[in-house]
């Protein structure tokens, strides 16, 4: 479009100045955020490639790699191991995830609620998440052994002593979960409490005009409006919780009879006790591609809920 044409048809032109303006502007945003994407690029990306990479062979400690092609995969998808440790991850992501957003949405709400020594109480809530997983592990498996204090509680009620750490496979994957709960919900709830502090305090006045209760106004005002950060949390712990491995490294050790075998004790198990490297890597790529494709899944679900 020439200046005539322009001038013609009443486009507007932006200054040449403000051009070179906004051209230096995304140059220093660029510049700024470029450490943070060799950061990435160094520690996630390469990572990525060279593991699908190792994943077509047989790498071997002294350094000899042999090109197997599709094998690893072929031989996992065959592995019952997989398929057990698998059903094992997901069992205890269907426990961990829903639980974890419960206590920090619950954590969160309270603390938006409080007026004085909020910070004092965020603080607290917020210790376990800097803790140890190891210290954590040591001290819950105390508390959940035959003879430990949860134990000597329930039989004081006459419930009688509960097999936390070697009973049942549900009962096992829900007292990790507890474990891991606690260790990190801090972290998720400080996120909800964030999304609390930024929703327009006229929208709440509002709906209290309008008559609406406590959990009305919770379910049709302060639910929706914190939708984009409920799916952010979701994604989050739902890759923490198929991620899941010093918790059960430090109180299980994958047991009993591998009611705890996660995919990461799996992958573990291959790539550093039995030095398979590549059948380990082959295993770290389904993973990836398990949880890619859970996380997408969940996005068209919040897109079609906000769409309806």
């Amino acid at each position: 479009m020439t200046a005539t044409t322009a001038r013609r048809t009443g486009a507007p032109r932006r200054p040449a100045g403000a051009r070179r303006a906004n051209r230096r502007e995304a140059v220093a945003g660029l510049l700024f955020i470029l450490p943070t994407l060799v950061i990435f690029a160094v520690f996630k990306f390469l990572p990525i490639g060279g593991a699908g990479a190792m994943s077509l062979t047989e790498y071997r400690l002294n350094g000899d790699v042999t090109f197997l092609g599709a094998e690893n995969y072929t031989r996992l998808f065959s592995d019952p191991h997989f398929w057990q440790s698998l059903g094992v991850t997901l069992g205890y992501v269907c426990i961990f995830v829903p639980l974890i957003i419960a206590v920090s949405l619950v954590g969160a709400l309270l603390l938006n609620k409080l007026v004085r020594y909020n910070g004092v109480f965020r603080a607290l809530l917020f210790v376990p998440y800097l803790s140890s997983f190891v210290l954590a592990g040591i001290i819950w498996t105390w508390i959940f052994a035959i003879d430990g204090p949860l134990n000597a509680a329930l039989e004081t009620v006459g419930l009688g002593p509960v097999l936390f750490l070697s009973g049942e496979q549900w009962l096992v994957l829900a007292s990790l979960a507890m474990v891991s709960v606690w260790k990190g919900f801090g972290y998720s709830m400080l996120i909800f409490l964030a999304g609390l502090k930024a929703q327009p305090a006229e929208v709440h006045e509002a709906a209290r005009i309008d008559g609406a209760n406590a959990w009305k106004g919770f379910w049709h005002v302060t639910f929706p409006l914190l939708k984009p950060v409920l799916f952010f949390v979701l994604v989050i712990e739902t890759i923490i919780g198929f991620q899941v491995f010093d918790t059960i490294y430090v109180m299980t050790a994958g047991g009993p009879a591998r009611a705890s075998y996660s995919l990461i004790y799996f992958l573990f198990d291959e790539g550093f006790k039995y030095f398979d490297f590549g059948y380990a890597a082959a295993i770290g790529i389904v993973l990836f591609a398990i949880v890619l494709v859970l996380s997408l899944v969940q996005r068209r679900f919040f897109e079609g809920k906000e769409e309806l």
